[in-house]
């Protein structure tokens, strides 16, 4: 009776430790590793939250998502046999241009399958990373605002400013639209509309205006998101035997 009872003391210790390692995870980089599913897939979620930091930081009091912190961590997740998916969500008001791309590069070009979930909204340089993924949904009540390329500070009024700013949104429209079923077109003329936004040009789509636009695949919610990737990691493992024989 006594080795028993330890034992379940030690299970009980062995538990607790295992959910503080986790909320300290959470709490600190925001990321952890669902597991204890019935399909028993391992999902590492990440959230994309607050402004995209760049190489400049961002104030104290702002809430940041960290593009040097998160690139190794999809480096590793890619390098992972234990790791089967990954969950995305997003409430980003959007940042630096150049690492919100590096960002959904990276996501877009993981061999594990992704599914994104847009909360609150997924605004500016937030829509590529929403549409990086294998699948996307987004709540009804979240946002995407679609509007052009901005700079803080000095700007150079000559031509080949313009002509940057015109090349790096080219860079933006094309990931976008050959992540998802939007046109071109559509997403420029989205992008240059000047009767929504009263102190700016381009667009403010709610949840199923993205679905209805291409942009996002799915109105939903964290179930749906969440049961669509056991889905894809189920696929994907189905592929893998396959080729394997």
């Amino acid at each position: 009776m006594a080795e028993k009872q330890e034992e379940k003391n030690d299970e009980k210790k062995d538990a607790l430790e295992n959910q503080k390692y986790k909320d300290e995870k959470i709490e600190k980089e925001s990321q952890i590793t669902l597991d204890e599913n019935e399909k028993q897939h391992k999902i590492h979620l990440i959230t994309i939250i607050g402004e995209i930091e760049g190489h400049e930081n961002a104030g104290n009091q702002s809430k940041v998502t960290k593009y040097e912190l998160l690139l190794p961590q999809l480096a590793s997740i890619e390098d992972s046999s234990e790791i089967d998916g990954v969950l995305l969500l997003l409430n980003t008001m959007g940042g630096d241009v150049e690492a919100g791309l590096a960002i959904a590069e990276m996501i877009a070009s993981l061999s594990k399958p992704t599914v994104s979930l847009v909360l609150g909204g997924s605004h500016s340089i937030g829509v590529p990373i929403a549409v990086s993924t294998d699948y996307s949904f987004i709540v009804p009540t979240g946002t995407m605002v679609i509007h052009p390329v901005r700079m803080n500070g000095m700007v150079i009024g000559v031509p080949q400013t313009f002509n940057y700013f015109r090349d790096v949104q080219n860079r933006i429209t094309s990931f976008v639209c050959s992540h998802c079923n939007i046109s071109k077109e559509r997403y420029e003329a989205l992008m240059m509309e000047t009767e929504v936004l009263t102190k700016d040009v381009g667009s403010v789509l709610e949840g199923k205006e993205t679905v209805e636009e291409g942009l996002i695949c799915e109105i939903g919610g964290i179930s749906q998101a969440i049961k669509k990737l056991h889905q894809l990691i189920e696929e994907n493992v189905s592929i893998h035997s396959q080729n394997a024989h």
